[in-house]
């Protein structure tokens, strides 16, 4: 299934159906009066965020979604039918935004969470609405309300706990394949990840989401390479892994360049949690190593760790490291707990 995480939509709410002009037209019956009832109320449009998906691949083949149409109102007081109302299923962690692809609507970040688009028209009232005592067979109804026909974004930023960050062949999708069942493609050219890609990893017991994002390059920001386009996904992310690239002649410039293109992007990214570690280690001896993790290190302005995402070393670290973070992001974000209803119930 192909990743699709931006989709232009097209969506219409239903109309109110017209009120109906009648007569009561009945045997022995002289002056029935008025009784044309109601028009319907037009149907809604909701966009709700389910489980199962992780794409919106499936707005590339529909685009248009219009709730139906009220019925208008018929005779002996009658009111037509309601339309029918339709309803979007994103995945969670997706941002509904409005045709200048800036203004949000809604963010549906979990589970459950749903937003009204598009509200249908009420329906017009039939001329028994109108009957008064100077008024006693009144010939006009009113016509139903419009729905509302607008143009909307769907963006997606997928929900994990981690996010990749580094350049092209960083080990980024390696690191991935090794830590949990997720099976990226894997090759020794840049930009090999064109899509990002989403892995359960588990380490002491405990379980997150890990998202491994195509690698940047120098000018991203301005539309380089892959540029940024799938950093949305690390917005909501409680750490970033920088992996630099061990056997790269300069590491400290490799970790800048990711630095100013996570900055340029945004300052609330760039100022996330990040654990930054030399990778490939395997392939360097004990002196070049010391010296890159030295080099990188100062670049950084903190300690640095060391890890092989082919040969396993320092892997176990590098996921316990990762789930502190992960987990005090949890603890910040969890409820307080309320002790009356973790109280047991009595009779």
């Amino acid at each position: 299934m192909k990743f699709l995480d931006l989709a232009k939509v097209h969506i219409r709410s239903g109309g109110g159906g017209a009120g109906c002009v009648s007569f009561r037209r009945e045997k022995f019956i002289e002056f029935g009066g008025p009784d044309g009832g109601d028009g319907g109320r037009g149907g809604d449009v909701w966009a709700v965020a389910v489980d199962g998906l992780n794409t919106l691949i499936d707005f590339r083949y529909q685009q248009h979604f219009f709730a139906r149409n009220g019925q208008p109102g018929m005779g002996k007081g009658r009111t037509g039918k309601d339309g029918e109302g339709i309803t979007l299923r994103v995945p969670a962690g997706t941002e509904i935004l409005d045709e200048d692809e800036e203004t949000v609507i809604a963010d549906l970040a979990h589970v459950g969470d749903r937003v009204l688009l598009g509200k249908g028209g009420n329906g017009g009232w039939g001329n028994l609405r109108f009957k008064s005592a100077t008024n006693q067979a009144p010939r006009r109804a009113n016509p139903g309300q419009e729905g509302v026909e607008r143009t909307i974004w769907l963006r997606l930023k997928l929900i994990a706990d981690v996010g990749l960050a580094g350049l092209p062949n960083a080990g980024k999708s390696t690191f991935l394949a090794a830590t949990s069942n997720a099976r990226p493609k894997i090759a020794d050219y840049p930009f090999t990840t064109l899509h990002p890609n989403l892995g359960v990893v588990a380490v002491d017991g405990h379980e997150f989401v890990v998202a491994d994002i195509p690698g940047l390059i120098e000018g991203a920001s301005e539309g380089r390479g892959l540029g940024d386009q799938f950093l949305g996904h690390v917005e909501r992310c409680a750490v970033l892994l920088h992996l630099v690239d061990g056997t790269s002649e300069d590491v400290a410039q490799d970790f800048a360049v990711i630095s100013r293109e996570l900055a340029a992007y945004s300052p609330k990214v760039a100022a996330k949690p990040r654990i930054v570690a030399l990778n490939k280690v395997d392939a360097l001896d004990e002196e070049t190593r010391a010296e890159r993790r030295a080099a990188l290190a100062e670049a950084f302005g903190a300690s640095v760790m060391e890890m092989s995402g082919v040969s396993g070393e320092g892997v176990s670290e590098v996921l316990r490291a990762l789930y502190r973070e992960v987990a005090a992001r949890r603890r910040a974000d969890a409820p307080p707990d309320d002790e009356e209803d973790d109280a047991p119930w009595r009779s």
